[in-house]
């Protein structure tokens, strides 16, 4: 077998290989026999087959696996072997194709393109600025925090009338062209109105001034453009909105209107415990404490991003794009388009410059990984995923599980230890350039992350 690498530029590569039939010819034979083992034919005893008859039948199909089996495995081997730092994975040469006659050659060649990493030269020293921001708390973002808390022990406090954005229980019965209830027509014995999403302003007019008790014919499609909304107010499938007549009679049953908590003692009990927070100025104090930490993580991820961007700037890395565009249409050929992946590229080119840049920084500075460094990265991810369904409070144990069981998939797994490589090749950054401290009010500091 031969292997052999031809550069196109410093970026792009063809490998092409030579398989002999000394290559293949044992293991062609061995995977036959194993067939003939196994072989029950009429007219032969199990095992009695002739080989003649095996190969007649088997020897192509075995031959294109096995030298499909030995050309992947002497690739990956030659890769390694080479030290090669390729992008995505090789693929069928463009420029080089052999044509493959399986019923008559030998020897049989094939053409690979590769695509070649750049070199990424890239050194930090105290030369390297950036700005720690130290954001502070005003009363726009501490009132902004109070208000979600009044949201969030809010409740809904029944009226007597429609004024603006109220929120209705209503009895809804289709109408026929006459302005009677249809025969076998929809009818809703409760259904929920919310004012604030009913946009029709003839719509609105009709509800405004109405009573518990009062009735009103609406156009429903007209005063709920939206079908999903429309379907779920009906109680019907979406499908079903074209056999209706929009017609219909609603009458009110409960007029409500959603009020955020006071913020008075019985706010204060309900979100510290009775006693802990006895004054609005004790409330406010203990607003700032739960700020602080949030603002410092978001200060944080602006260092580290800020970092991030101003190692990228410090190098010029050319990418074989063509290629790296095939290999993406390649292996998401059912997910994304030539189209969708060229509109796309750039930010993965980005990604991928970045990891370049990493991975060469964490190589000169030795940072390594352990795996229960990366499994404590799986367990936040577990923490986090069971938090999106309103489970704080999850022993360790079972975070522990999970984290497990991530860690057993390996891409996940991966992901991971790239993850936490990450995070400590970052905190190397920062002792080796140089921050400085600025305090910034949170209104500035969004309009810095927004850019």
């Amino acid at each position: 077998m031969n292997i052999s690498k031809e550069n196109s530029d410093a970026l792009n590569a063809v490998l092409k290989v030579t398989i002999e039939p000394s290559d293949y010819k044992d293991r062609v034979e061995h995977v036959l026999n194993d067939y003939r083992k196994k072989a029950n034919l009429d007219g032969f005893r199990p095992g009695k087959v002739p080989m003649g008859l095996i190969k007649k039948k088997y020897y192509k199909p075995v031959l294109v696996d096995e030298v499909n089996k030995l050309m992947s495995e002497s690739l990956t081997k030659y890769l390694i072997d080479e030290q090669l730092n390729i992008l995505g994975e090789p693929l069928p040469s463009e420029s080089f194709t052999p044509e493959v006659d399986w019923d008559q050659d030998e020897q049989f060649e094939f053409a690979f393109d590769i695509g070649l990493a750049p070199e990424v030269d890239i050194t930090v020293s105290k030369k390297d600025k950036f700005t720690r921001y130290r954001i502070n708390i005003d009363d726009e973002l501490r009132n902004r925090y109070i208000d979600n808390y009044a949201r969030r022990y809010g409740a809904f406090k029944e009226i007597d009338e429609v004024k603006d954005k109220e929120y209705l229980k209503a009895k809804l019965i289709e109408l026929d062209e006459n302005g009677h209830p249809t025969e076998n027509g929809v009818s809703v014995e409760e259904g929920s109105i919310s004012m604030e999403y009913m946009t029709d302003e003839e719509s609105r007019n009709k509800m405004l001034g109405l009573k518990v008790g009062d009735k009103v014919v609406l156009d429903v499609k007209k005063a709920f453009p939206n079908e999903a909304d429309l379907a779920g107010l009906l109680q019907i499938e979406k499908e079903q909105l074209d056999n209706i007549n929009p017609q219909f009679e609603i009458t009110l049953k409960s007029i409500s209107v959603f009020e955020p908590s006071p913020i008075d003692q019985s706010l204060f009990d309900k979100i510290y415990g009775e006693g802990n927070v006895n004054s609005k100025e004790e409330f406010a104090a203990k607003i700032d404490e739960e700020i602080s930490p949030n603002l410092e993580q978001e200060a944080n991820w602006k260092l580290s991003d800020d970092i991030k961007q101003g190692l990228l700037k410090k190098v010029k890395l050319d990418l074989p794009e063509e290629f790296l565009k095939r290999w993406l249409y390649a292996v998401n050929k059912e997910k994304f388009t030539k189209e969708q992946i060229d509109e796309e590229f750039p930010k993965f080119a980005e990604d991928l410059k970045w990891q370049l840049v990493r991975d060469k920084l964490a190589k000169d500075y030795e940072i390594e990984v352990s795996e229960e460094e990366a499994k404590e990265v799986a367990k936040k991810v577990a923490q986090y995923q069971y938090m999106q369904y309103g489970m704080g409070n999850i022993p360790d144990e079972y975070l522990d599980n999970f984290a497990t069981e991530m860690m057993k998939r390996e891409e996940d797994k991966r992901r991971f230890y790239d993850q936490k490589r990450e995070e400590k090749l970052i905190e190397k950054v920062k002792e080796m350039v140089k921050i400085d401290e600025k305090e910034i009010s949170s209104e500035k500091f969004n309009k810095l992350v927004e850019k």
